[in-house]
């Protein structure tokens, strides 16, 4: 089976989009799939070109047996909603241009959290004339609405008018979350054609390891209880709310917060503990993927952390998934949904509302002080693991699209 795969986000970058699709296609690769990938040079999130790419009109590579076409954009950082929508329009008309050219697949694939990478990937389908499929991460734009990146008007009602197009365009709709289907069904969407293929965990790269002593070393963790959030530092995740439960927790020398990742609200993350003079905090920048199992190893308790909007009660953060391949307690900080269930259904973690720093502080206490319910919900978290299997879900995909040829 030939499949061409259109995605602005793909390694070395280590965000969630980037994760999921290679984690997929590798594994569609070892299965006898002949798959290329079509993106542009990594930069996500601070819009620089990682080092050893550059951002050339067209080139190729191979990556563990994917064949992957990278294509020149207007870049730019994670910050800025009108420069970002320049990078994404742009990286949309370069994927057209150079797709143009590729070899006729058996299925053409654009995959959001932005939707631009889908038209792209909806006109490729329509010059081969092969069957279009939507994986739909987000409810792009009103995602954007939610974190006030913009406010409802012409935009936004534009972008919904091309959103809907594209679910009614689409073959098939593959759902990171059951709330998605649920969503898109009620504006008209047909159920028939909507899938749901959840985010999941590599088991080969995330599993309980001993406490990496060079890691800890490196960021002075050495005795400390860590309570850490490993992810983009966006507006979405309004981490504010974790500062000031540090703030709180001040006075306390044995927890230690410890935030991994880049993002458009890091400058001010570390401007504000600078402000508030924590000493019990930790930022460290992004890490390449391989590194992160010892970042992990060193992890007491996993942050998984949402702003307090109804939107985000549908959003299943992957973060869960790698904690469950991890064995590590969860407290899950966002609006109660899917992402609630699926932790509290496990054993795995307790929720915490979102936006209150003291019901934050308060659960990492309760978690700290009784090391049997520590125990027990790191015990829980991995037991998930084996349901949310990377090689499980590539899969159930790889299989649907089989379907549609």
């Amino acid at each position: 089976m030939k499949i061409l795969f259109i995605t602005d986000n793909f390694p070395p970058e280590v965000n969630a989009p980037a994760s999921r699709t290679f984690e997929h296609v590798r594994r569609w690769v070892r299965s006898g799939a002949d798959v290329t990938v079509i993106t542009c040079a990594p930069n996500f999130p601070k819009g620089i070109v990682h080092k050893g790419y550059s951002n050339k009109w067209r080139s190729v590579e191979d990556v563990d047996g994917i064949r992957v076409v990278r294509v020149k954009t207007y870049i730019a950082g994670n910050k800025g909603f009108s420069r970002r929508i320049l990078d994404y329009v742009s990286f949309m008309l370069s994927a057209i241009l150079f797709g143009a050219f590729e070899r006729r697949p058996d299925v053409v694939i654009g995959t959001s959290p932005q939707f631009f990478a889908a038209l792209g990937a909806w006109v490729l389908s329509i010059l081969k004339w092969r069957p279009f499929v939507f994986e739909l991460r987000d409810l792009w734009p009103a995602s954007i609405v939610t974190v006030g990146a913009m406010k409802k008007g012409l935009t936004i009602r534009f972008l919904e008018k091309l959103e809907l197009f594209l679910y009614r365009r689409a073959t098939l709709i593959v759902s990171v979350t059951e709330s998605f289907v649920d969503d898109l069904a009620s504006r008209g969407i047909a159920r028939s054609k909507i899938s749901v293929v959840r985010n999941g965990v590599d088991l080969e790269l995330f599993r309980p390891m001993p406490r990496s002593e060079l890691t800890e070393g490196e960021l002075r963790l050495k005795g400390k209880f860590v309570v850490a959030y490993l992810g983009t530092h966006g507006l979405a995740h309004a981490l504010r709310n974790v500062l000031e439960a540090a703030k709180l927790l001040r006075e306390n020398d044995e927890i230690v917060f410890l935030f991994v990742g880049d993002g458009a609200e890091k400058q001010e993350l570390l401007q504000l503990a600078s402000k508030w003079n924590l000493p019990n905090v930790r930022f460290v920048d992004s890490v390449p993927k391989d590194q992160m199992p010892a970042i992990w190893s060193v992890t007491d308790i996993a942050l998984v952390h949402l702003k307090d909007d109804p939107v985000f009660a549908t959003v299943i953060p992957s973060k869960i998934f790698e904690a469950f391949g991890v064995g590590k307690p969860i407290l899950i900080v966002q609006p109660e949904g899917e992402a609630v269930d699926i932790v509290q259904e496990a054993g795995a973690g307790e929720w915490i509302p979102p936006e209150d720093p003291v019901a934050l502080r308060d659960g990492i206490l309760r978690l700290k002080s009784d090391s049997a319910l520590l125990r027990n919900t790191a015990m829980a978290s991995n037991t998930a693991a084996k349901r949310h299997s990377r090689d499980n879900l590539a899969s159930k995909m790889l299989s649907l699209l089989e379907n549609l040829t």
